[in-house]
């Protein structure tokens, strides 16, 4: 597998190259948004670390880009103070994100969580149908009305884990911990992946059906339809 790197600080990609490289990754480095593109396109990542601070092209028009021509996983590098950014990311497509200054050792720790769903899947999965609604999570894909929807590796994750808990509420924190991994972090990544499977699935999104909020805890997965063989 291969991550490309994006960030025009050498010190940082340099870091980040050597610990990807001993968790057995190829990497490919680029400084800039321009360079990326043509490196994406060129090298076919499997995953994209990318700063949102670039010289030029910022690496939230880097992200847009990214998503509008494959669903390639975006991990984010953001400066503390940059929630907005952060959030406007999310709702572009970035899968996860890492704040600077970072551990290394907690982005690879990321990076290999992401790759390990994005790996050839296992025969043994479940099909899921709720109405209009299928989804297969041994080819992981996504269709509704037999169009089929792209998602982010964390988009259809959070769907996977509402489908096989059915009826039960879970706040922000617990699905952080549960689809995530993490024991903290910003819990407004659970407010956009929501609000962007939202935007896809429900027949309404400003009106809900499926995924119901529960006001002062969180969210529920309120099944429309079960076929019989299906789960």
């Amino acid at each position: 597998m291969t991550v490309l790197v994006v960030d025009d600080d050498p010190t940082v990609s340099d870091v980040v190259r050597r610990y990807l490289e001993r968790a057995g990754l190829a990497v490919v480095l680029a400084a800039d948004g321009p360079a990326a593109l043509e490196a994406a396109d060129r090298h076919r990542p499997s995953l994209v670390v990318l700063d949102l601070m670039l010289p030029g092209m910022s690496g939230l028009d880097v992200c847009r880009k990214l998503r509008s021509r494959s669903d390639v996983p975006v991990v984010m590098l953001t400066a503390l103070g940059e929630e907005t950014d952060r959030v406007v990311g999310l709702e572009l497509g970035a899968d996860d994100y890492v704040t600077k200054p970072f551990s290394p050792r907690e982005l690879v720790l990321r990076v290999q969580s992401i790759l390990r769903r994005t790996r050839p899947p296992e025969p043994d999965g479940d099909i899921y149908v709720d109405g209009d609604l299928r989804v297969d999570t041994v080819a992981r894909t996504l269709t509704r009305a037999g169009t089929a929807l792209s998602t982010t590796v964390r988009e259809f994750d959070l769907l996977v884990h509402f489908l096989r808990n059915p009826g039960r509420a879970f706040d922000r924190g617990e699905l952080l911990a549960q689809v995530w991994g993490w024991s903290f972090g910003d819990q407004s990544t659970v407010t956009v992946h929501v609000r962007r499977l939202r935007e896809k699935i429900e027949p309404d999104p400003t009106k809900p059906v499926r995924i119901a909020t529960v006001w002062g805890v969180g969210y529920r997965f309120d099944p429309a339809y079960r076929s019989g063989g299906d789960r």
